[in-house]
């Protein structure tokens, strides 16, 4: 079981951390970036989705077609734990350590968006909190781990839902 936790959490891990570090370059680099969130969080379930072949993996080849809900939420839960520490740490030492003017350049993509005076003076005052909140380094983990952790957990449920077998196959 733990070879299998341990083998997708790193690759989930490895993908999503690429694909944070290229999305930080991206906004850094270009100030006239445009993200879209529902297109940025589909890309981090669609990484996430390698804890549905984990589960499976675990079941046909190690467990004779047999999984509960529970034991393959488990599985699935530690895969996406390990990817999500992966996009924490990498994430958060490639901001400290290369690319500090990432948070102001994020703040400023935020405040560029706002449409009216009012919106941006609300907006304005929300990002000086959070960019000082930012500098606690628990604050920021705690953060990063919210982006990411909860999505993988609700991809490994439904995976779970769909793979879980009470029966074991006959041989």
């Amino acid at each position: 079981m733990k070879k299998v936790i341990w083998i997708y959490g790193l690759i989930i891990g490895v993908i999503i951390s690429v694909h944070t570090i290229i999305m930080m370059n991206m906004t850094v680099n270009n100030k006239n970036f445009s993200s879209n969130d529902i297109l940025g969080y589909a890309a981090i379930i669609a990484m996430f989705s390698l804890i549905f072949f984990g589960i499976r993996k675990y079941r046909n080849s190690y467990n004779n077609g047999y999984i509960t809900l529970g034991k393959a939420f488990k599985i699935g839960a530690a895969i996406a734990l390990i990817g999500s520490t992966m996009y924490v740490i990498f994430g958060l030492g490639y901001y400290y350590l290369f690319l500090p003017e990432y948070l102001d350049a994020n703040i400023q993509h935020v405040l560029q968006n706002c449409t009216s005076p009012e919106e941006l003076a609300i907006k304005s005052k929300e990002m000086a909190e959070f960019k000082e909140a930012y500098k606690n380094p628990l604050f920021a983990i705690l953060i990063s781990y919210m982006e990411v952790l909860p999505l993988g957990l609700v991809v490994a449920f439904v995976s779970s839902l769909i793979l879980k077998n009470k029966v074991p196959l006959q041989s």
